[in-house]
């Protein structure tokens, strides 16, 4: 099946209703077409819609090709300041303003966000413009963690082998966040990081899961019981959250353009996928076919 769901490009053609973008707009494309009619998409959660058609899910193909059809409402027209490279990384932002928008932060509060690879790094990203005062970064790779400090985080820590309340304490012992943290996302799917991040928060705070992993873990429910912690789930991105993203980057709220570290052609995008695969950079970029 054709994989690609990140995308920006040319509007070639538009149907007869089609208003607000035209032939030759530079459009961000939100890759997935709900079915606009059940409860959830009646309720602006169309990300929760049971008939999702996503691109690159099967059975539908996705957008790495040289025409792709969308919904007119799901093209989102970029503004002269970004370029068609910014606009493909709306995607992955999308996602983060949804997961920071399910964690709550709000100004002068302190996160911590497990997994510095791009949806960690936008959630710190876009939590440092939602007005938090402290970020801090964990990972394994020192390398992202010290791409981390220099694009969004305040702090940043890497995990050693030790239980998940000693790892706790000494995160927030180095990161000073006194009590714990107000918000907590996990962007790993590991299961330490996630018994990690529940003994992280202070009474009363929000755990946001944004990483997939294994169907099953071990869970600290008993602390996540007697803190009465808010545990959410994150998935995608739903009403407002890829308009949201195009206008942060517009308005210079956030900056992505740190995190496109390579741009291949597209006869090399298999090559593409294996750097990605092998961790290599942040994020690589394909262009479309000539």
């Amino acid at each position: 099946m054709v994989l690609g769901h990140e995308s920006s490009g040319l509007i070639k053609e538009v149907g007869s209703e089609v208003k607000h973008v035209k032939v030759g707009d530079r459009v961000a494309m939100e890759p997935g077409q709900p079915c606009r009619y059940c409860d959830r998409c009646k309720a602006g959660n169309y990300n929760l819609c049971p008939d999702m058609a996503f691109a690159a899910t099967p059975p539908y193909d996705g957008t790495l090709c040289r025409y792709y059809k969308l919904p007119g409402d799901f093209c989102y027209k970029l503004p002269e300041s970004m370029t068609l490279e910014e606009g493909a990384v709306v995607e992955p932002l999308a996602v983060g303003v949804h997961i920071t928008k399910q964690a709550g932060i709000r100004p002068g509060q302190s996160i911590v966000v497990f997994g510095a690879g791009p949806v960690g790094l936008l959630c710190m990203g876009v939590a440092k413009a939602f007005g938090a005062d402290k970020i801090v970064a964990v990972d394994l790779n020192e390398e992202r963690l010290k791409f981390a400090k220099s694009y969004a985080a305040t702090d940043v820590i890497a995990p050693q082998r030790e239980s998940a309340e000693d790892s706790a304490k000494r995160i927030i012992e180095a990161a000073g966040l006194g009590d714990g943290a107000d918000a907590v996302i996990d962007a790993t799917g590991a299961e330490p990081c996630i018994q990690t991040s529940i003994h992280i928060l202070k009474t009363g705070g929000t755990y946001v899961q944004g990483g997939m992993g294994k169907s099953d873990i071990t869970f600290p429910i008993m602390a996540m019981c007697t803190k009465e912690i808010t545990c959410k789930g994150s998935f995608r991105y739903s009403s407002g959250d890829y308009a949201d993203a195009v206008s942060l980057v517009a308005n210079g709220r956030i900056s992505v353009k740190e995190l496109i570290t390579k741009k291949v052609d597209f006869k090399d995008a298999e090559a593409a996928f294996e750097e990605t695969k092998a961790a290599k950079g942040i994020k690589t970029l394909i262009a479309g076919p000539a």
